[in-house]
Protein backbone atom coordinates (compact mmCIF):
# COMPACT_ATOMS: atom_id res chain seq x y z
CA UNK A 1 0.00 0.00 0.00
CA UNK A 2 1.55 3.54 -0.91
CA UNK A 3 2.78 5.83 1.69
CA UNK A 4 -0.12 8.47 0.66
CA UNK A 5 -2.96 5.32 1.27
CA UNK A 6 -1.77 4.18 4.26
CA UNK A 7 -1.76 7.70 5.64
CA UNK A 8 -5.48 8.01 4.33
CA UNK A 9 -6.68 4.28 6.47
CA UNK A 10 -4.51 5.71 9.91
CA UNK A 11 -5.99 8.96 9.40
CA UNK A 12 -9.71 7.97 9.22
CA UNK A 13 -9.54 4.83 11.97
CA UNK A 14 -10.21 2.53 8.41
CA UNK A 15 -10.34 -1.59 8.52
CA UNK A 16 -9.53 -3.02 5.17
CA UNK A 17 -8.55 -6.13 3.32
CA UNK A 18 -4.88 -6.33 2.95
CA UNK A 19 -4.90 -8.15 -0.44
CA UNK A 20 -7.73 -9.57 -2.49
CA UNK A 21 -8.02 -12.45 -0.57
CA UNK A 22 -9.35 -10.45 2.09
CA UNK A 23 -12.39 -9.42 0.63
CA UNK A 24 -15.28 -11.91 1.73
CA UNK A 25 -19.09 -11.36 1.75
CA UNK A 26 -18.81 -12.09 5.34
CA UNK A 27 -16.16 -9.81 6.48
CA UNK A 28 -17.34 -6.97 3.74
CA UNK A 29 -13.87 -5.17 3.90
CA UNK A 30 -12.95 -4.58 0.27
CA UNK A 31 -9.14 -4.04 -0.95
CA UNK A 32 -8.32 -0.14 -1.18
CA UNK A 33 -7.55 0.35 -4.59
CA UNK A 34 -5.83 3.29 -5.83
CA UNK A 35 -9.11 5.13 -7.21
CA UNK A 36 -10.69 4.04 -3.96
CA UNK A 37 -8.75 5.73 -1.81
CA UNK A 38 -8.54 9.13 -4.23
CA UNK A 39 -12.59 9.39 -3.85
CA UNK A 40 -11.58 9.03 -0.39
CA UNK A 41 -9.34 11.35 0.18
CA UNK A 42 -11.24 13.63 -1.94
CA UNK A 43 -13.81 13.24 0.49
CA UNK A 44 -12.16 13.87 3.54
CA UNK A 45 -10.38 17.09 1.67
CA UNK A 46 -14.05 18.44 1.52
CA UNK A 47 -15.17 17.64 4.33
CA UNK A 48 -12.49 19.29 6.18
CA UNK A 49 -12.80 22.55 3.97
CA UNK A 50 -17.01 23.25 4.06
CA UNK A 51 -18.98 26.38 5.03
CA UNK A 52 -22.04 27.44 5.65
CA UNK A 53 -24.72 27.14 2.48
CA UNK A 54 -27.99 28.15 2.33
CA UNK A 55 -29.86 24.67 2.32
CA UNK A 56 -27.02 22.92 2.99
CA UNK A 57 -25.47 23.57 6.87
CA UNK A 58 -22.37 22.18 7.57
CA UNK A 59 -23.23 19.36 9.71
CA UNK A 60 -25.74 18.12 6.92
CA UNK A 61 -23.58 17.84 4.24
CA UNK A 62 -20.65 16.61 6.95
CA UNK A 63 -22.83 13.70 8.05
CA UNK A 64 -24.09 12.80 4.11
CA UNK A 65 -19.98 12.66 2.85
CA UNK A 66 -19.24 10.53 6.14
CA UNK A 67 -22.20 7.79 5.01
CA UNK A 68 -20.70 8.17 1.29
CA UNK A 69 -17.02 7.25 2.94
CA UNK A 70 -18.73 4.77 4.73
CA UNK A 71 -20.25 2.95 1.22
CA UNK A 72 -17.32 3.17 0.06
CA UNK A 73 -15.46 1.22 2.70
CA UNK A 74 -18.08 -1.89 2.50
CA UNK A 75 -19.86 -1.49 -0.73
CA UNK A 76 -19.16 -3.33 -4.00
CA UNK A 77 -20.33 -4.08 -7.28
CA UNK A 78 -24.52 -2.81 -7.77
CA UNK A 79 -24.49 -1.50 -4.24
CA UNK A 80 -21.42 0.60 -5.11
CA UNK A 81 -22.96 1.70 -8.17
CA UNK A 82 -26.34 3.06 -6.95
CA UNK A 83 -24.53 4.89 -3.72
CA UNK A 84 -22.04 6.44 -6.57
CA UNK A 85 -25.17 7.64 -8.30
CA UNK A 86 -26.55 9.27 -5.74
CA UNK A 87 -23.35 10.75 -4.54
CA UNK A 88 -23.03 12.19 -8.29
CA UNK A 89 -26.57 13.53 -7.64
CA UNK A 90 -26.15 15.28 -3.93
CA UNK A 91 -22.93 17.14 -5.36
CA UNK A 92 -24.71 18.51 -8.19
CA UNK A 93 -27.10 19.91 -6.42
CA UNK A 94 -24.88 20.78 -3.60
CA UNK A 95 -22.44 22.74 -6.01
CA UNK A 96 -25.03 24.76 -7.51
CA UNK A 97 -26.62 25.94 -4.12
CA UNK A 98 -23.08 26.55 -3.17
CA UNK A 99 -21.90 28.37 -6.26
CA UNK A 100 -25.50 30.05 -6.04
CA UNK A 101 -24.69 31.03 -2.15
CA UNK A 102 -21.16 32.17 -3.19
CA UNK A 103 -22.45 34.88 -6.33
CA UNK A 104 -25.73 35.90 -4.28
CA UNK A 105 -23.07 36.91 -1.37
CA UNK A 106 -20.70 39.00 -3.89
CA UNK A 107 -23.95 40.50 -5.46
CA UNK A 108 -25.05 41.49 -2.16
CA UNK A 109 -21.77 43.51 -1.66
CA UNK A 110 -21.80 44.75 -4.97
CA UNK A 111 -25.06 46.55 -4.57
CA UNK A 112 -23.92 47.95 -1.21
CA UNK A 113 -21.19 49.26 -3.93
CA UNK A 114 -23.22 50.52 -6.26
CA UNK A 115 -25.99 52.42 -4.12
CA UNK A 116 -22.67 54.24 -2.61
CA UNK A 117 -21.63 55.22 -6.22
CA UNK A 118 -25.26 56.37 -7.01
CA UNK A 119 -25.06 58.66 -4.16
CA UNK A 120 -21.99 60.41 -4.82
CA UNK A 121 -23.36 60.80 -8.86
CA UNK A 122 -26.55 62.62 -7.76
CA UNK A 123 -24.55 64.95 -5.32
CA UNK A 124 -21.92 65.94 -8.31
CA UNK A 125 -24.71 66.02 -10.67
CA UNK A 126 -27.01 68.41 -8.38
CA UNK A 127 -23.56 70.59 -7.91
CA UNK A 128 -23.46 70.81 -11.49
CA UNK A 129 -26.89 72.06 -11.85
CA UNK A 130 -26.68 74.53 -9.52
CA UNK A 131 -23.29 75.74 -10.87
CA UNK A 132 -25.22 75.89 -14.15
CA UNK A 133 -27.99 78.65 -12.48
CA UNK A 134 -25.36 80.85 -11.06
CA UNK A 135 -23.53 81.17 -14.52
CA UNK A 136 -26.76 81.97 -15.93
CA UNK A 137 -27.40 84.76 -13.25
CA UNK A 138 -23.77 85.94 -13.47
CA UNK A 139 -24.42 86.16 -17.63
CA UNK A 140 -27.31 88.11 -17.08
CA UNK A 141 -25.83 89.96 -14.64
CA UNK A 142 -23.18 91.17 -17.08
CA UNK A 143 -26.06 91.88 -19.62
CA UNK A 144 -27.14 94.54 -17.48
CA UNK A 145 -23.74 96.53 -16.80
CA UNK A 146 -23.41 96.57 -20.34
CA UNK A 147 -26.54 97.93 -21.05
CA UNK A 148 -25.93 101.14 -19.38
CA UNK A 149 -29.79 101.28 -17.68
CA UNK A 150 -29.15 101.95 -14.09
CA UNK A 151 -32.90 100.34 -12.84
CA UNK A 152 -31.75 97.22 -15.28
CA UNK A 153 -28.09 97.31 -13.27
CA UNK A 154 -30.46 97.62 -10.17
CA UNK A 155 -32.98 94.94 -10.85
CA UNK A 156 -30.26 92.24 -12.20
CA UNK A 157 -28.01 92.96 -9.47
CA UNK A 158 -30.50 92.33 -6.83
CA UNK A 159 -31.71 89.51 -8.55
CA UNK A 160 -27.92 87.83 -8.48
CA UNK A 161 -27.33 88.94 -4.46
CA UNK A 162 -30.55 87.31 -3.60
CA UNK A 163 -29.89 84.36 -6.00
CA UNK A 164 -26.74 83.70 -4.95
CA UNK A 165 -27.22 84.24 -1.24
CA UNK A 166 -29.72 81.07 -1.59
CA UNK A 167 -27.40 79.09 -3.80
CA UNK A 168 -24.90 79.36 -0.90
CA UNK A 169 -27.46 78.80 1.54
CA UNK A 170 -28.28 75.77 -0.62
CA UNK A 171 -25.14 74.48 -1.70
CA UNK A 172 -24.01 74.36 2.19
CA UNK A 173 -26.86 72.18 2.99
CA UNK A 174 -26.76 69.92 0.87
CA UNK A 175 -23.04 69.75 1.27
CA UNK A 176 -23.62 69.13 5.16
CA UNK A 177 -26.19 66.30 3.88
CA UNK A 178 -23.84 64.91 1.34
CA UNK A 179 -21.37 65.20 3.60
CA UNK A 180 -23.22 63.02 6.28
CA UNK A 181 -24.68 60.47 3.50
CA UNK A 182 -20.94 59.98 2.35
CA UNK A 183 -19.98 59.02 6.21
CA UNK A 184 -23.08 56.90 6.17
CA UNK A 185 -22.14 54.97 3.48
CA UNK A 186 -18.41 54.76 3.97
CA UNK A 187 -19.48 53.32 7.17
CA UNK A 188 -21.85 50.50 5.77
CA UNK A 189 -18.88 49.70 3.16
CA UNK A 190 -16.54 49.39 5.93
CA UNK A 191 -18.68 47.47 8.35
CA UNK A 192 -19.25 45.10 5.46
CA UNK A 193 -15.61 44.93 4.02
CA UNK A 194 -14.41 44.07 8.31
CA UNK A 195 -17.31 41.22 8.25
CA UNK A 196 -16.46 40.25 4.89
CA UNK A 197 -12.17 39.69 6.06
CA UNK A 198 -13.38 38.47 9.56
CA UNK A 199 -15.76 35.86 7.48
CA UNK A 200 -12.60 35.21 5.10
CA UNK A 201 -10.10 34.14 7.57
CA UNK A 202 -12.24 32.77 10.34
CA UNK A 203 -13.69 29.15 11.02
CA UNK A 204 -17.31 29.33 11.21
CA UNK A 205 -18.23 26.27 13.64
CA UNK A 206 -15.01 27.25 16.45
CA UNK A 207 -14.05 31.00 15.65
CA UNK A 208 -10.34 29.91 15.10
CA UNK A 209 -8.76 31.32 12.56
CA UNK A 210 -8.94 29.05 9.54
CA UNK A 211 -6.88 27.60 6.46
CA UNK A 212 -6.33 30.65 3.99
CA UNK A 213 -5.61 33.02 7.28
CA UNK A 214 -3.03 30.24 8.23
CA UNK A 215 -1.43 30.20 4.95
CA UNK A 216 -1.19 33.70 4.85
CA UNK A 217 0.40 33.57 8.44
CA UNK A 218 2.94 30.97 7.73
CA UNK A 219 4.44 33.46 4.72
CA UNK A 220 4.62 36.50 7.02
CA UNK A 221 6.26 34.61 9.58
CA UNK A 222 8.79 33.70 7.29
CA UNK A 223 9.21 36.57 5.78
CA UNK A 224 10.44 38.15 9.46
CA UNK A 225 12.47 35.60 10.76
CA UNK A 226 14.40 36.57 7.32
CA UNK A 227 14.40 39.64 8.77
CA UNK A 228 14.92 39.24 12.59
CA UNK A 229 16.35 35.61 13.00
CA UNK A 230 13.97 35.05 15.76
CA UNK A 231 13.03 31.86 16.14
CA UNK A 232 9.44 30.28 15.63
CA UNK A 233 7.82 27.08 16.28
CA UNK A 234 4.84 25.26 14.39
CA UNK A 235 2.53 23.05 16.30
CA UNK A 236 0.48 20.37 14.46
CA UNK A 237 -2.73 19.12 16.66
CA UNK A 238 -4.91 15.99 15.39
CA UNK A 239 -7.53 14.90 18.09
CA UNK A 240 -7.27 11.12 18.67
CA UNK A 241 -9.59 8.40 17.11
CA UNK A 242 -12.00 12.30 16.60
CA UNK A 243 -14.00 9.75 13.58
CA UNK A 244 -14.92 7.45 16.22
CA UNK A 245 -16.37 10.43 18.96
CA UNK A 246 -18.61 11.12 15.68
CA UNK A 247 -19.93 7.62 15.03
CA UNK A 248 -20.54 7.09 18.73
CA UNK A 249 -22.18 10.75 19.65
CA UNK A 250 -23.38 12.08 16.43
CA UNK A 251 -22.29 15.17 14.75
CA UNK A 252 -23.52 17.64 17.79
CA UNK A 253 -21.03 16.14 20.10
CA UNK A 254 -18.36 15.61 17.76
CA UNK A 255 -18.75 19.81 16.79
CA UNK A 256 -18.81 20.70 20.73
CA UNK A 257 -15.44 18.72 21.24
CA UNK A 258 -14.27 21.19 18.31
CA UNK A 259 -14.87 23.66 19.94
CA UNK A 260 -13.87 22.41 23.50
CA UNK A 261 -10.31 21.81 21.65
CA UNK A 262 -10.20 25.46 19.95
CA UNK A 263 -10.52 27.22 23.84
CA UNK A 264 -8.65 24.77 25.16
CA UNK A 265 -5.70 25.33 22.53
CA UNK A 266 -6.56 29.13 23.28
CA UNK A 267 -5.99 28.99 26.32
CA UNK A 268 -3.07 27.08 26.39
CA UNK A 269 -1.57 29.39 23.85
CA UNK A 270 -2.34 33.11 25.23
CA UNK A 271 0.11 35.47 24.29
CA UNK A 272 -1.25 38.29 22.08
CA UNK A 273 1.14 36.99 19.29
CA UNK A 274 0.63 33.54 19.16
CA UNK A 275 -1.37 32.34 16.34
CA UNK A 276 -4.48 29.33 16.60
CA UNK A 277 -5.99 28.03 13.61
CA UNK A 278 -8.38 25.13 12.28
CA UNK A 279 -6.76 23.57 9.40
CA UNK A 280 -10.03 21.64 8.89
CA UNK A 281 -11.90 18.23 10.40
CA UNK A 282 -10.08 17.59 13.74
CA UNK A 283 -6.80 19.11 12.59
CA UNK A 284 -5.32 22.48 14.44
CA UNK A 285 -2.16 24.35 14.13
CA UNK A 286 -0.70 26.19 16.41
CA UNK A 287 2.31 29.07 15.77
CA UNK A 288 4.85 30.71 18.48
CA UNK A 289 6.60 33.00 17.22
CA UNK A 290 9.23 33.77 19.83
CA UNK A 291 9.92 30.42 20.83
CA UNK A 292 12.01 27.98 20.10
CA UNK A 293 11.84 23.90 19.96
CA UNK A 294 12.67 23.38 23.63
CA UNK A 295 10.49 26.73 24.90
CA UNK A 296 7.83 25.29 22.86
CA UNK A 297 7.52 21.38 24.57
CA UNK A 298 7.23 23.39 28.03
CA UNK A 299 4.26 25.05 26.96
CA UNK A 300 3.12 22.00 24.62
CA UNK A 301 3.43 19.66 28.10
CA UNK A 302 0.95 22.12 30.03
CA UNK A 303 -1.70 21.90 27.17
CA UNK A 304 -1.62 18.33 26.38
CA UNK A 305 -1.66 17.98 30.75
CA UNK A 306 -4.92 20.11 30.48
CA UNK A 307 -6.59 18.46 28.16
CA UNK A 308 -6.12 14.88 29.49
CA UNK A 309 -7.42 16.12 32.45
CA UNK A 310 -10.54 17.97 31.62
CA UNK A 311 -13.50 16.37 31.20
CA UNK A 312 -16.23 17.77 28.75
CA UNK A 313 -19.78 17.83 30.01
CA UNK A 314 -22.56 17.68 27.21
CA UNK A 315 -25.54 17.31 28.45
CA UNK A 316 -26.15 13.46 29.92
CA UNK A 317 -22.40 12.82 28.62
CA UNK A 318 -19.49 13.01 30.01
CA UNK A 319 -16.22 13.21 26.88
CA UNK A 320 -12.90 13.29 27.33
CA UNK A 321 -10.04 12.87 24.51
CA UNK A 322 -6.66 13.05 24.07
CA UNK A 323 -4.36 15.25 20.71
CA UNK A 324 -0.90 14.03 19.28
CA UNK A 325 1.07 16.53 17.86
CA UNK A 326 4.38 17.70 15.75
CA UNK A 327 6.27 20.13 17.02
CA UNK A 328 8.70 21.68 14.44
CA UNK A 329 11.08 24.75 14.56
CA UNK A 330 11.49 27.17 11.32
CA UNK A 331 14.92 26.60 9.76
CA UNK A 332 17.02 29.00 7.45
CA UNK A 333 15.94 29.32 4.03
CA UNK A 334 12.95 26.66 4.87
CA UNK A 335 9.92 27.25 2.89
CA UNK A 336 6.16 27.45 3.94
CA UNK A 337 5.44 23.46 2.22
CA UNK A 338 8.91 22.52 3.32
CA UNK A 339 8.02 24.09 7.32
CA UNK A 340 4.64 22.19 7.07
CA UNK A 341 5.71 19.13 5.76
CA UNK A 342 7.95 18.80 8.34
CA UNK A 343 5.90 19.12 11.00
CA UNK A 344 3.08 17.36 9.68
CA UNK A 345 5.66 14.16 9.25
CA UNK A 346 6.10 14.23 12.50
CA UNK A 347 2.40 14.63 13.85
CA UNK A 348 2.48 11.21 11.53
CA UNK A 349 4.90 9.77 13.89
CA UNK A 350 2.99 10.38 17.39
CA UNK A 351 -0.28 8.73 15.63
CA UNK A 352 1.96 5.86 14.21
CA UNK A 353 3.76 5.53 17.47
CA UNK A 354 0.72 5.47 19.91
CA UNK A 355 -0.77 8.67 19.92
CA UNK A 356 -1.32 10.71 23.08
CA UNK A 357 1.74 12.19 22.57
CA UNK A 358 4.18 15.06 20.33
CA UNK A 359 6.92 13.91 18.14
CA UNK A 360 9.93 16.85 17.55
CA UNK A 361 10.11 17.15 13.69
CA UNK A 362 13.83 16.14 12.32
CA UNK A 363 16.13 19.30 10.63
CA UNK A 364 15.24 18.73 6.56
CA UNK A 365 16.62 16.66 4.39
CA UNK A 366 16.83 14.37 7.46
CA UNK A 367 14.37 11.48 7.23
CA UNK A 368 13.08 9.83 10.16
CA UNK A 369 13.68 6.17 10.75
CA UNK A 370 10.67 3.42 12.09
Amino acid sequence: MKQWMKKLVDQLDMDWGSDAHSKTKSDHKPTLSEDRATLLYILDVYNKNLFEVQNHSIRKVRAKLDTVAKELMTLEGEELESALFRFRQFISSYRIDETTYVQNTFDDFKRIIWDFADNLGEEVAAEATSEGQVNNSLAQLREAVESNSIEDLRAKSREFIDFYLKHQTSSNERRSKRMETVKKSLSTVKKQLMEANRTMRSDHLTGAHNRKSFDEQVKRYIQINQLDHDPVTMLLFDIDFFKKINDAYGHDIGDFVLQQCVRLLQESFAREEDFVARLGGEEFAVILPGCNTQQAIKMVDDCMAKIRKEVFVHGNLEIRFTVSLGIAQLEAGETPDGWYKRVDEALYASKQTGRNKYTVANPPGIKRVA
